[in-house]
């Protein structure tokens, strides 16, 4: 098996955004549809840019059709949206940062495919030197999202807490207009926001980082009944990442439809450029060297260090445990993937415009 197929499991995000309005689930959705229904963010850099290979792959779509499984991708402004679809089925899979992971895994009825990227989010704030110069003032963020989490982490590192800050709920689309507007003093969030914000105004800067995780995850009772079906949904995701790395022009190609995608859902152009997707992509994922990466097989398994924050916040449910996401991590789809490169075509593309 070659490196860069390892890499699979270092990033993992899905496919094609339908319309969806905002905090509303997608129509259609039920848990007696026979499609492979699977929620996604095309708002997010680099994941969208995966989300765009994935929502044109002809192979993909052919391999599920074959099984009377259809594909069918669905845009979510935020990864907390998502979870309670697949909690009730109307969801096959998600594509989510860690916090909704946690909340997705933390009963048992999900497993992680995977790690779709490991990177930062961040706290940017217009005229502020530090954390602490936040208190009672007002900071834009997405509940119980990824940049959630690092929002709490800079809070706790300057001894504030969020009853001493006001929080606005906010699309992480609108913040760098909302900061630049002054309607909001700070915003946490993942890119492209915060290289937005800093490329409009020098009065921004970052305050905070924190290291953030996205995870592709499946329903439980799907990838245990239709196990067939899940694993090509996680071939299709390999063969995306290959086919970028194949080529630049592949990449350009993946980030114009990943700016269609957004632009579909948000109604507006993306606030970075083409070349500045391109280079997060490349620096979060396609440049990622490659490592051992089925989850379950680490000697220090991912989420444990977010999972004991979290529910130290309170912001798990009581009956939340550990148990249940290292149960999650041993879910072996991926392995069984990159073990069969040849029967699940990852050196094979054939994508639609």
């Amino acid at each position: 098996m070659r490196p860069r197929l390892l890499l699979g499991l270092l990033v993992l995000s899905i496919a094609m955004p339908a319309l969806a309005e905002r905090d509303t689930p997608p129509v259609g959705l039920s848990p007696a549809s026979p499609e492979v229904d699977v929620g996604i963010q095309p708002l997010g850099v680099p994941s969208g840019v995966i989300s765009a290979v994935m929502s044109r792959d002809r192979i993909l779509r052919q391999a599920l059709e074959s099984l009377g499984t259809p594909p069918r991708f669905h845009a979510f402004w935020r990864g907390a949206d998502i979870v309670p679809l697949l909690a009730d089925r109307r969801l096959e899979a998600g594509l989510l940062g860690d916090m909704p992971t946690l909340m997705a895994c933390a009963r048992g009825q999900a497993v992680i495919v995977g790690l779709v990227k490991q990177t930062s989010t961040a706290i940017v704030g217009r005229r502020v030197a530090q954390v602490s110069d936040l208190a009672g003032r007002r900071i834009g963020y997405v509940e119980g999202s990824s940049a959630h989490h690092t929002l709490l982490q800079g809070l706790r590192s300057a001894g504030l807490s969020e009853r001493q800050v006001r929080l606005v709920p906010l699309a992480v689309s609108e913040m760098p207009e909302a900061l630049e507007r002054g309607e909001i003093d700070a915003f946490a969030a993942w890119e492209p926001a915060p290289s937005a914000a800093l490329a409009a105004n020098r009065a921004n800067r970052i305050v905070f980082r924190g290291l953030t995780s996205d995870f592709l995850v499946l329903d439980r009772r799907f990838a245990e009944q239709q196990p067939a079906a899940a694993r090509h949904l996680i071939a299709g995701f390999v063969r995306a990442l290959e086919w970028m790395r194949r080529a630049q022009a592949n990449l350009d190609r993946a980030v114009s439809w990943a700016r269609l995608d957004a632009q579909t859902l948000s109604g507006k152009a993306p606030p970075i450029s083409d070349r500045q997707v391109a280079h997060i992509t490349h620096e979060e994922i396609l440049d990622i060297p490659s490592a051992p990466a089925i989850p379950g097989r680490s000697t220090s398994p991912p989420l444990r260090k977010e999972f004991d924050f979290l529910a130290g916040q309170g912001k798990l449910p009581p009956e939340a445990r550990w148990d249940a996401i290292a149960d999650a991590l041993r879910y072996d789809g991926l392995y069984q993937v990159l073990a069969e490169p040849r029967r699940f075509r990852l050196a094979e593309f054939d994508y639609a415009d």
